[in-house]
């Protein structure tokens, strides 16, 4: 088929093989969006007199029809296509005829992937804020229904204090909802509008950007042509950073959970379905959900260093190297999503042992509260901690009766409230419903 670009000259089949790669496979992803794009950019030239009333209820008509079609799992990019933007401009032309070919004037195949992209990005990010909201919903409970089981806490692994499942469960929480902060950063520089750059040099053609900003549910405009274009790889990387905060959460919190199932720790357990076997050790009882989230979420925190190297040192304007940024990122966001929605299945099941520090070997969590129980009676600290110190070389130390931890924050005062606030607080800076209402508009 020949290319939108091409002219009289073809390309040679090795170059056209190197040059697109995987993007017909990658591409699919973007077809929706594209379509999206394609809706709001003719409804704009037909504003500004670039595409005839007759023409517009044409393409509106078969754009929706694909649109359609993609939704139900009807689309596919044919072999000798080249992208998603010529196999929606090819559809459509074939349908409807002269019409079709009218359709990409004012745009580039730089702006058209550039809002593809950000509507994508957009929609990847409604998904895991969605995921991440049912996890954090999930651990604020659990934080709560056994907030008064005491756990060892560990300082360089060695055992160091007091702790308890409420502040393990409520810890992630709250993590997520700091690493919410980062999401919504992200989502921000994503809901700004590309399309309309062009090239990355703009167009002789008056369009009006803001008509298309609004259609497409968007913030903002990225207003400077030449940075709408130096976006591509920017917002990637941004993303990637936004999505390697909360694959660090789960990490930490699969590698918690590997340690604590371990015989010598045994603090937590799961049901013999949600845990895998040894071929020669009938006994085993692996962990492997687990070890595959912490390993998927550190392949994820590679993420933003792999688009740094690969967009560092590239001047201003498109570079063909920029294609090469979906094959890292398209894939994790389905292992992320995955990887969330993983964490909260497996912890709707996890049983957690009772009375853990009543076991001998764990009384000398206890010395910080003993060194406090004497200061509050008057003793200096450095006098107590000497003193208990003395009683625990001599063997006679004896852990205090009961744990009396009540600021903000510690074992007896969880502050799960203002988690869940502070987590609300940030999800109502993504104006979903915004978009999702100019979206159905579009499509209407």
């Amino acid at each position: 088929m020949t290319k939108l670009w091409q002219k009289d000259t073809q390309t040679e089949h090795s170059v056209e093989k190197f040059t697109v790669g995987n993007d017909r496979e990658l591409d699919n992803q973007l077809a929706a969006f594209d379509v999206l794009g394609s809706l709001a950019h003719t409804r704009m030239l037909e504003s500004i007199g670039l595409l005839e009333k007759a023409d517009l209820d044409q393409v509106q008509a078969g754009l929706k029809v694909i649109f359609k079609e993609i939704q139900e799992g009807k689309f596919s990019i044919e072999a000798d296509v080249e992208d998603v933007h010529s196999q929606v401009e090819l559809l459509l032309t074939r349908r409807i005829g002269e019409a079709g070919k009218k359709i990409h004037s004012g745009r580039s195949r730089n702006d058209q992937v550039l809002v593809d992209l950000k509507l994508f990005f957009r929609s990847e990010i409604q998904e895991i804020v969605k995921n991440t909201e049912v996890l954090f919903n999930q651990l604020i409970k659990q934080s709560e229904e056994h907030k008064d089981k005491l756990l060892p806490g560990y300082t360089h692994l060695q055992i160091a204090m007091p702790s308890s499942f409420g502040l393990w469960f409520g810890a992630y929480a709250e993590s997520l909802a700091d690493d919410m902060e980062m999401m919504l950063a992200a989502w921000k520089v994503c809901n700004k509008n590309p399309l309309g750059s062009a090239a990355g040099y703009g167009s002789s053609f008056p369009l009006n950007r803001s008509m298309t900003t609004q259609l497409l549910g968007f913030d903002s405009l990225n207003f400077n042509v030449v940075y709408a274009q130096m976006g591509r790889g920017k917002t990637e990387r941004i993303l990637a950073q936004a999505m390697s905060s909360v694959a660090a959460t789960l990490a930490k919190l699969a590698m918690d959970a590997c340690l604590f199932i371990n015989q010598n720790f045994a603090f937590i357990s799961f049901p013999d379905e949600l845990t895998t076997g040894s071929s020669i050790m009938p006994h085993k009882k692996n962990p492997d959900v687990f070890e595959l989230i912490r390993a998927r979420c550190n392949k994820i925190q590679a993420l933003p260093n792999e688009i740094a190297l690969m967009t560092t040192n590239l001047p201003s304007g498109y570079h063909r190297d920029l294609q090469l940024l979906k094959e890292n990122l398209f894939p994790a966001f389905k292992s992320l999503n995955e990887c969330l929605e993983m964490t909260a299945f497996m912890l709707q099941s996890i049983r957690i042992k009772d009375d853990i520090l009543k076991d001998e070997k764990y009384a000398y969590l206890f010395s910080v509260d003993a060194v406090n129980e004497q200061v509050l009676t008057g003793i200096p600290f450095r006098e107590a901690y000497k003193n208990i110190g003395s009683s625990i070389e001599k063997g006679e130390f004896k852990a205090p009766a009961s744990v009396k931890h009540t600021h903000e924050g510690s074992i007896g005062n969880l502050c799960n409230d203002q988690i869940q606030s502070a987590f609300k607080d940030v999800l109502s800076g993504f104006n979903f419903e915004k978009v999702d209402s100019a979206i159905s508009d579009l499509i209407a």
